[in-house]
């Protein structure tokens, strides 16, 4: 409990503007009204844009994450491309045998059994479900309108450099973890920031950073990764259940009891519990996903040409809606950004807890994340939108839940009954994006306020209300100030990430040796 007191100055300082509140005002938008008033300088620090002329402005936040994965990328010479391969193999268990060796290639002794939870597959999933979601359905569609087509290129190169980032945080995840004595694994940027910078003799940077971070994961899975992603579930079941009309209408709260408790049941019992529900969910949702998109690429066939050519064409040319090249440019790599998360350390959380005795192996796992999520299912929406017509400049302005729908009516009109697929899929993929930031925000508050039962079950409580209070009101500036933590995670994990990437590099080195030796 010794850092409690760093957390209440960084809950209480705000603007000392007066709240005043309509007598007809809510009392959720009061809420809203009142933690606005206080929360609002962080939301525009972190969201701060810097103006380019031509009515380009660019999020600040953007610049490390970019700079970031294109310096690893360079770095590690591209092993986000060239490793592709070593990535799948270990995913489909090639390399298991390798656990039994060092990296040096001599034996290992029986009794250093493998350390870790879950295996490599189950670590992606649980990763990828924290990541695959409303940002692949609504985030393309909001890029398209704003950037046009060409934003599409953008945001497949952003994943392509994502791939390098994630990378990087997750071998250091793996490197830098504690076990507990109950085997329970601990780890994610709090650990490497604070273990990995006392190796370089930076112990004080290290706490500062760990400590910064773990208070920004908390909110952010209380915020981003709970209240917003049950909300926008049941905003979009409910306009598909009739609207106005909906039997849920005015019992929305009800809805996210029901969540509530699904949630519970799943992260009591921790990382298996929760890969053993991501393991199953993640496949069947994005593959039902892909296959419907598939599906439609094949019934329009003949205008995929045209649509990659209005991609590339939008790309380069400079005629984006957002103000030339650009625009279009940065229309993609912030959607990409926004979707996979790459360099804000959240990943390298579930990561952590894989079973594995080489930290760069499971680095390696999860480049693959940025790959699809990204690369793979993010292209196919926008390919859907494209072909469909379903974006314009009209629609530059919608929100999450309106382009959501607008996603939907893409998918609908060559699919009738998909819509109503596709509302189950959001609502599997607002599931499992909660229980795996339930796992990151409970990682991060056993590392602030200890890792014994009580503490884990004061989180795990909190966060089942919060489930309920997302589903039931419409908190707007909570769910900024949260997503304004997601990515105010960086700024210490990105420091970390750099200053540490030679210990990455020297396990990197050893496995690959290991792999040619040792096949």
């Amino acid at each position: 409990m010794k850092y409690l007191k760093l957390l209440l100055p960084f809950l209480f300082i705000g603007y000392s503007s007066r709240l005043s509140a309509q007598e007809t005002m809510g009392i959720d938008q009061q809420i809203d009204q009142w933690f606005g008033y206080f929360t609002g300088w962080f939301v525009d620090l972190i969201f701060y844009k810097i103006p380019f002329g031509n009515g380009v402005e660019i999020y600040w936040v953007l610049f490390p994450l970019l700079l970031g994965s294109i310096y690893f990328t360079f770095y590690f010479k591209f092993a986000n491309i060239c490793h592709i391969p070593t990535s799948l193999n270990i995913v489909s268990g090639k390399y298991d045998h390798l656990e039994d060796y060092n990296t040096d290639g001599t034996k290992r002794e029986a009794k250093l059994d493998k350390s870790g939870e879950v295996s490599h597959f189950q670590a992606l999933t649980a990763a990828l479900s924290a990541t695959v979601g409303l940002g692949n359905i609504a985030g393309v569609a909001i890029a398209i309108s704003t950037g046009g087509a060409g934003a599409t290129f953008w945001m497949i190169l952003a994943g392509f450099l994502g791939m390098s980032s994630k990378f990087v945080e997750c071998t250091l995840g793996v490197k830098y973890r504690e076990i507990g004595k109950d085997s329970t694994v601990y780890g994610g940027p709090m650990y490497y920031l604070s273990k990995g910078l006392k190796e370089l003799k930076k112990e004080q940077l290290g706490k500062v950073l760990a400590v910064l971070f773990a208070i920004l994961c908390i909110g952010a899975s209380f915020g981003g990764g709970n209240m917003f992603q049950v909300n926008q579930a049941v905003q979009l079941l409910e306009y598909m259940t009739g609207g106005e009309h909906s039997p849920i209408f005015g019992y929305r709260w009800v809805v996210g009891v029901i969540m509530a408790v699904l949630v519970g049941i799943v992260i009591i019992g921790g990382i298996k519990s929760i890969a053993n529900v991501t393991d199953k969910i993640v496949p069947f949702m994005v593959g039902t996903y892909v296959l419907a998109a598939i599906f439609i690429l094949c019934v329009k066939f003949d205008q995929i040409p045209w649509a990659f050519g209005q991609i590339f064409a939008g790309a380069f040319t400079g005629k984006g809606i957002a103000g030339g090249i650009l625009g279009v440019m940065i229309q993609g790599f912030k959607r990409a950004c926004f979707s996979n998360e790459a360099g804000t350390g959240s990943s390298a959380i579930a990561h952590s807890a894989v079973i594995t005795n080489h930290p760069s192996s499971e680095g390696l796992v999860a480049l693959l994340e940025p790959f699809i999520d990204t690369v793979v299912v993010c292209t196919m929406t926008a390919l859907v939108l494209i072909i469909t017509g379903n974006v314009d400049a009209a629609n530059a302005t919608l929100g999450t839940s309106g382009a959501v729908l607008l996603t939907t009516s893409a998918f609908g009109s060559v699919i009738s009954w998909f819509p109503y697929l596709l509302t189950v899929a959001v609502t599997l993929f607002a599931f499992s994006t909660m229980i795996s930031w339930s796992y990151y925000g409970y990682q991060s508050w056993a590392y602030l306020f200890g890792k014994d039962r009580k503490t884990e079950f004061i989180y795990k409580g909190i966060f089942c209300i919060f489930t309920i209070l997302g589903s039931a009101t419409a908190l707007n500036k909570v769910i900024d100030f949260s997503d304004a933590m997601i990515f105010g995670m960086l700024v210490p994990n990105m420091i970390g990430l750099i200053l540490l990437a030679p210990k990455v590099k020297e396990e990197l080195s050893g496995y690959i040796k290991l792999t040619k030796t040792k096949k």
